[in-house]
């Protein structure tokens, strides 16, 4: 059991560079402005919660798509800077590494996005079959191109049906975006055990509150899936095959400065906790006590040193 405690987390998903221009007001269109600042920073959300994970002191890895280049350059140093394990990358012989343009108003809490991501392939089943996913213990997944995703889910499945229940690879979905295709991640397979579900998703299928959206979307999971959803300042609301919601308010920052990748932060601490044996409950909270100071400093560094292994169980 102490083995399995110890393997990795592989987050299977987006990588880009995300170029960021913090402002003191969202500019208007048509205009010229100056920035605040503007950094270079690998993001995206499978990206960013490998980074949050390795801060947290576990051991993660990440699977997706590069493109070689300059861009990817940065990106690999970054990866390696952070102790994140990269020997899944898939390299890509067309298309470009993406790239977002990001702009964050601390004065009104926004981050708007606008990501170019249109011609690198996503990973296939074909690619996931190469990993040895004896090195792992949990794999979250980014929905992305869920057919595939869909597939790669099917071979951790026989994979973990050769095991016993405590070797077995706990699975996770994210479900961000609102694309009909990435709906199928809701119900595929027994070996789902936690969905996240973005409000955006929730306000889409019309629902107003986290609550709301766990009861109105837990009957498109498995049997003994764990729904969770966070809903920013609101904190984040989860429900378990008990039928009970579980409930952590959220943790704002004195200032807020920067609530970019804050969601995959909170999803990363969410996990770092589940896979160290901690409750639901206890997962909740920490993961809304993280993404709340991360959202009070830019970028990711500090929350390696905010928080340890004690504030996760208390």
């Amino acid at each position: 059991m102490d083995e399995h405690k110890k393997k990795k987390i592989l987050c299977v998903g987006l990588v880009c560079l995300d170029i960021i221009n913090v402002v003191d007001k969202y500019p208007e269109e048509d205009t010229d402005t100056r920035c605040l600042s503007q950094r270079w920073q690998r993001g995206g959300n499978a990206s960013n919660s490998c980074t949050v994970l390795s801060l947290l002191g576990a051991p993660s890895a990440f699977m997706g798509s590069l493109s070689a280049g300059p861009v990817a350059d940065f990106i690999m140093a970054d990866f390696s800077q952070r102790a994140v394990d990269v020997s899944a990358v898939v390299w890509q012989v067309s298309g470009q590494t993406p790239c977002a343009c990001c702009v964050v108003c601390p004065s009104s809490g926004s981050r708007t996005v606008v990501l170019s991501d249109t011609n690198l392939p996503d990973v296939t089943k074909e690619d996931f079959s190469k990993v040895d996913l004896h090195q792992f213990k949990w794999i979250h997944w980014e929905g992305r191109n869920a057919e595939e995703q869909v597939k790669m889910i099917q071979q951790v499945a026989m994979y973990n049906s050769t095991l016993p229940p405590q070797q077995r690879i706990t699975v996770s979905v994210e479900i961000e975006k609102t694309r009909e295709p990435l709906y199928q991640l809701f119900p595929h397979g027994d070996v789902v055990r936690f969905v996240f579900v973005s409000k955006d998703v929730a306000r889409h299928f019309g629902f107003l509150t986290a609550e709301a959206a766990l009861k109105g979307l837990y009957s498109r999971v498995k049997k003994g899936a764990v729904l969770i959803c966070a809903w920013a300042e609101k904190g984040a609301d989860a429900l378990g095959p008990d039928g009970l919601i579980v409930h952590s308010d959220a943790f704002p920052p004195e200032t807020l400065v920067d609530t970019l990748g804050a969601g995959d932060t909170f999803n990363a601490a969410v996990i770092y906790t589940l896979s160290n044996g901690g409750s639901l409950e206890n997962a909740l909270t920490f993961g809304c006590r993280v993404a709340g100071r991360k959202c009070g400093f830019h970028g990711y560094d500090s929350i390696g040193e905010k928080f340890t292994d004690n504030q996760v169980k208390n």
